[in-house]
């Protein structure tokens, strides 16, 4: 049976009607899988599941609500880019009316349910994206997050949700809620998949561009800020959260309580102030003007309504608030790498949103409501589970958040908790964030005295390298110690060293503060690359002592020592 095949049946077998607003049909969808496969490309043959407020040539646009639909004539960017890349789009998605919500709950097409326990909610905004993901209806899914649509169904399905700094994913083609703070984001099974749909689809044309200086790894002993209390959290869910830090502290990693009221009063004024009168802008004439059989929510439909009754001054009052809590929340973060807290702080049933709609999703975006007015990046992965007794077993996630930019540190800390190898590329690098390679030899491998010079610069450690066979290694007369890499002619061997990725501001300090008698030069690696590398005056290389026998700088102070 073919992977469409499979998919299909197992949609059919479901029962999860609520899931998909549209389903297409799977000739049209397994014509194109085999396409995609026999074309190849980044994601030959991954099935793509499209939020409904997200545009798709030929489907209808609901963002579930059907007296809203049209059918656009072309893919929105973000779908537009991983279709290039060789994803096939299956359908469309359920979610929370103009995705308006957390819950998942708020849509005529029905509640979408959670993947483990039907009584209980998928959470939302990206609901359906979340949910097809989870039960393998899709290999990945495009979400949209403003107060945490790409995180909550996350952590609720055990699945990872990415959500890049604002901007850096184009927002064309989707309907808006709060067009400021809107991002596209993506849900996966598993973190390499996510990030590679992410590389794909930020690859585009984002409304921001990359930095020049930008951090592509986390430090060795990364400091991770976490909140010094947990509001909303019960027991079991707070246990879960310290089960989770105590593996970062087995890792080495420095784990820093702070205050985080900032962000939770933040957080507060994304619903209750003047900010969601932006979702009046996106939606509310049509709202306003809205009669019964358009079937808006009810409970959508008040929350957009009251984003009329502000004037443009309240607008401006809070968008400084919130400046104001950026700085006092950022000040906090200060000497941080990265901030993690719960992704949810619980998991309630159908029922209980419908007996407090507005209460219950307030609560559940304690930890992301914050995230986007703070222009913040973010990545969600699943860490566990929570007994829950009766209710059985909830699946638990925690997000690690940075400041702007800051998406391959959190990536990079992501897969240190989930146990990957951190010395893949991250998304950003893939997806054209502007990185420069560097061949180290000596002082600045890992675990060598320099090691922090480039730790300190954000660089990534990439994999060890070998020189072509004509190189030889003179140690110098310095302090630290160092090796010199001269190119010879004759008589020459392979070094060893590592390969070091950073970013061209980060190699131009680099290289700025580089003490005679070490140059950077082009040095030749044993696959007939190129790359930027040590090397050194050739008068001092010439003075140095030979250790090119030993095959690198490592090897020979081994030597050394056991002589």
């Amino acid at each position: 049976m073919s992977r469409i095949a499979d998919i299909y049946r197992r949609i059919e077998g479901s029962g999860r009607t609520e899931v998909f607003v549209h389903l297409r049909p799977e000739a049209e969808v397994a014509a194109e899988w085999q396409a995609s496969v026999a074309a190849g490309g980044s994601l030959a043959g991954v099935v793509l599941a499209v939020k409904d407020n997200v545009d798709v040539a030929g489907l209808p646009t609901t963002a579930a609500c059907p007296g809203y639909a049209f059918v656009p004539v072309r893919d929105a960017a973000a779908v537009a880019a991983l279709r290039a890349a060789g994803a096939v789009v299956i359908g469309k998605t359920n979610l929370d009316q103009f995705a308006t919500g957390l819950v998942g709950t708020r849509s005529p097409y029905g509640a979408v349910r959670d993947s483990v326990r039907p009584e209980h909610i998928s959470g939302g905004s990206s609901s359906g994206s979340a949910v097809a993901v989870a039960l393998d209806f899709a290999d990945i899914s495009i979400g949209t997050d403003t107060a945490g649509s790409g995180r909550v169904p996350a952590g609720l399905q055990g699945i990872v949700g990415i959500k890049a700094t604002v901007g850096l994913v184009s927002t064309e083609g989707v309907v808006p809620a709060c067009e400021s703070y809107d991002c596209v984001t993506i849900f996966a099974r598993d973190l390499p998949t996510a990030e590679g749909a992410m590389a794909a689809m930020a690859h585009g044309a984002p409304d921001r561009t990359w930095p020049s200086d930008m951090a592509f790894a986390a430090p060795p002993r990364a400091r991770v800020a976490i909140p010094a209390e947990l509001p909303a959290l019960d027991d079991s869910w707070h246990a879960a959260f310290d089960r989770v830090v105590r593996g970062l502290t087995a890792q080495d990693i420095e784990v820093v309580p702070i205050d985080i009221a900032p962000f939770l009063a933040a957080a507060r004024l994304l619903y209750d102030g003047a900010l969601v009168a932006e979702r009046w802008a996106a939606v509310g004439e049509f709202i306003g003007t809205a009669d019964s059989h358009a079937q808006v929510d009810p409970t959508v439909g008040a929350i957009v309504s009251g984003g009329a009754r502000f004037a443009a001054a309240d607008l401006v009052r809070d968008r400084r608030r919130v400046a104001e809590l950026r700085r006092e929340a950022f000040a906090l973060l200060r000497g941080c790498d990265a901030l993690m807290v719960p992704t949810a702080p619980a998991h309630p049933t159908i029922a209980e949103v419908a007996a407090d709609p507005v209460g219950v999703n307030s609560r559940m975006g304690t930890y992301t409501n914050f995230c986007n007015l703070f222009d913040m990046s973010a990545v969600a992965i699943p860490a566990g589970t929570v007994d829950e007794g009766d209710r059985g077993t909830a699946q638990f996630g925690v997000t690690l958040l940075a400041q702007a930019f800051g998406d391959a540190v959190v990536a990079d800390l992501a897969r240190a908790i989930l146990g990957l190898d951190r010395a893949q590329a991250s998304w950003p690098e893939r997806a054209g964030a502007p990185a420069r390679e560097l061949a180290v030899f000596g002082a600045h491998l890992r675990g060598q005295p320099l090691e922090h010079e480039l730790t300190s610069r954000g660089a990534r450690w990439a994999g060890a390298v070998r020189t072509a066979p004509n190189y030889r290694l003179k140690a110098l007369d310095t302090t630290p110690p160092k090796p010199g890499l001269l190119r010879t002619e004759s008589g020459g061997a392979q070094i060893v060293g590592e390969r070091w990725v950073l970013s061209p501001a980060a190699l131009g300090a680099f290289l700025a503060a580089l003490p005679a008698p070490m140059m950077l030069g082009s040095v030749e690696l044993d696959d007939g690359s190129r790359l930027t590398g040590f090397g050194c005056d050739h008068a001092a290389g010439l003075r140095g002592v030979d250790i090119t026998k030993h095959g690198g700088w490592v090897a020979a102070h081994a030597a050394v020592a056991t002589a």
